[in-house]
């Protein structure tokens, strides 16, 4: 896919986060893995997943043969009102919603490593890929997918979220890096468990991502005796689903309760929930949006903010939303509101002209509520009406409000947007609430936002192309995907090639017979460990009704190979099982 290609009509704030599939740096080895990978997932699911799975993976271009290309996929999945992008690795949970919003699967180019075939937290192309994408050829739970990312997109993130979700990356990161030490994957794991223990409340987008885990990642849809696999964790994890259906681990009907129950991304779950259906899904996620900041706004709406301590957006009900990271408000119905840094003023999720980030970059208050006498509030007030306060030209006017804050200076303009006041500008200004002074006539020029009524509260700037741009948080290009390829394993690489070329030039007969020999003594000689390669012989062998006379000896090799541990044993056992 051509950077053009993959960033056309995608928001531009978003396209930092694409990246360049190279298909050079997927290895032999990378797609012998896929390959076995899909064998057995395609064994397995067609009786333990859901239904649309297998006619998925067709309908969204995936094969069985090579890792897919993310461009392939997006022309598959253009067919039923979705998008595919590539990306490297992890990105921000906000972003990751926002794409899915939009209707885009963000696909992660990395391929797992032969250690971490049967599951790896870090995100790779078997998860995004072959776990996400064929159940959105269902149409009731691809609704539900893009539900739930505009949903998200307006929860409240907490700067601990951030800081979990770092250390959490890390970890993963550190986890899949075959050259980490254990020192390191024990200084990740310390720094997890420590922000996790540091958390002390849950947020909006902690919930809303327990309900991605148990639904999304990890749900079972059906009968609760008797359900199906449909969670993309599960999906690509071939050791974890081989298993998550036995009595050992719960099942529980889904419901709002499972946004109450943790999840540890590095471990087996010990419960799942199971949806009768996915309209069910939709269901229970309106019935959590209803109990979200931007939907019930007010009081309640601005607490959430006030303790997530990041960027959030008050919208009143006159469409003028303040977004920045809110400090203070007082009054029992918010009648005065106070952010700190950089603030936005915006309408319709746009930016007010000459009201970004760059001009309130020191903060920004404004009382909310009626003006005293008029039981209406200040964008509503007429020529006639400011000027019988005073507010005449080169004069000092006063406003009072109901809840006695005092506003005193000279009116300068009305910013509008469709007929409707927003903003109304005062120079020389003093704001005060008996002898408190809110604002003084040295901090410039006072823009006070016209509303009675927080209406809604969501996390995140409204514009956020200009925000990010004008606070200098605009994410820098992704670095390139990474290969697996290494010194180390660049010549076991060359025998993975050598038995897939054998494979794909239709060698038979003898000439096959020679070659796979050759390619089977290299590896008894120097790679007495390698499992999957001898797996791919053996299937060579049976596909063309072959015997060889040291097909006993590489089946002991696997046997011997087996006892070092019980998940190797399991994949080698399920690789035998569908010759």
């Amino acid at each position: 896919m051509t950077t053009r290609e993959a960033i056309e009509n995608i928001p531009e704030h978003l396209r930092p986060f694409i990246a360049v599939q190279d298909p050079s740096l997927y290895t032999p080895m990378d797609h012998a893995s896929w390959r076995y990978i899909l064998r057995v997932s395609k064994a397995f699911f067609a009786e333990h997943a859901h239904s649309k799975y297998l006619k998925g993976l067709e309908e969204t271009g995936i094969s069985t043969e090579r890792i897919p290309l993310v461009s392939e996929m997006d022309a598959h999945l253009k067919r039923f009102g979705w998008r595919a992008v590539p990306v490297s690795g992890f990105i921000p949970p906000a972003a990751f919603m926002e794409f899915q919003s939009l209707g885009i699967l963000p696909i992660a180019c990395e391929m797992r490593t032969l250690e971490h075939l049967a599951y790896t937290p870090a995100p790779d192309i078997v998860h995004e890929a072959a776990g996400h994408a064929p159940i959105l050829a269902d149409p009731e739970y691809a609704a539900y997918l893009r539900h739930y990312g505009e949903v998200s997109r307006r929860a409240i993130f907490s700067r601990q979220d951030i800081e979990v979700y770092e250390a959490i990356r890390e970890l993963s990161e550190i986890k899949e890096n075959p050259n980490s030490s254990a020192a390191e994957i024990a200084r990740c794991q310390t720094n997890l468990d420590n922000r996790i223990a540091a958390l002390d409340h849950e947020s909006e987008a902690t919930l809303l991502s327990r309900m991605n885990w148990w639904t999304v990642e990890y749900g079972l849809v059906g009968p609760i005796d008797q359900p199906k696999i449909y969670g993309a964790g599960l999906l690509s994890s071939i050791g974890e689903s081989f298993h998550c259906l036995s009595p050992s681990v719960q099942k529980i009907p889904l419901g709002l309760g499972c946004t109450e129950v943790s999840y540890d991304i590095t471990r087996p779950q010990p419960q799942l929930f199971v949806t009768p259906t996915f309209e069910d899904l939709t269901r229970i996620l309106d019935a959590f949006a209803n109990t979200m900041a931007f939907k019930r706004g007010g009081i309640e709406g601005l607490e959430k903010a006030q303790q997530a301590g990041t960027v959030t957006t008050t919208v009143l009900e006159t469409g003028i939303q303040i977004s920045g990271v809110l400090a203070s408000f007082t009054g029992d119905s918010a009648d005065f509101v106070r952010y700190t840094g950089p603030v936005q003023l915006s309408v319709g999720d746009e930016e007010l002209k000459g009201q970004g980030a760059d001009y309130h970059k020191e903060g920004f208050s404004s009382p909310i509520g009626p003006v005293a006498g008029t039981a209406k509030h200040a964008g509503t007030l007429s020529k006639a009406e400011l000027e019988l306060m005073g507010f005449r030209p080169g004069r000092k006017g006063t406003m009072r409000f109901d809840s006695g804050i005092e506003l005193e200076g000279e009116f300068v303009r009305r910013i509008e947007h469709s007929g409707t006041t927003m903003i109304l500008a005062f120079g020389n200004c003093t704001i005060r609430r008996g002898d408190a002074i809110l604002f003084r006539p040295e901090w410039g020029m006072f823009d006070l936002a016209c509303g009675s009524r927080v209406v809604s509260v969501f996390g995140g700037p409204a514009d956020r192309k200009r925000y990010l741009a004008a606070t200098a948080k605009t994410p820098s290009a992704r670095a390139k995907p990474k290969t697996n390829l290494t010194e180390g394993n660049r010549a076991l690489n060359l025998l993975y090639a050598r038995i897939r070329k054998a494979r794909e030039d239709a060698l038979a007969g003898s000439e096959l017979l020679e070659e796979i020999g050759r390619v089977h003594h290299e590896l008894e000689s120097r790679y007495p460990a390698d499992w999957l390669s001898r797996l791919e012989i053996l299937e060579l062998l049976q596909a063309h009704g072959l015997r060889a006379d040291w097909e006993d000896s590489l089946r002991h090799r696997l046997e011997k190979i087996a006892v070092t541990s019980e998940p190797t044993a399991e994949m080698i056992t399920r690789g035998l099982g569908l010759l």
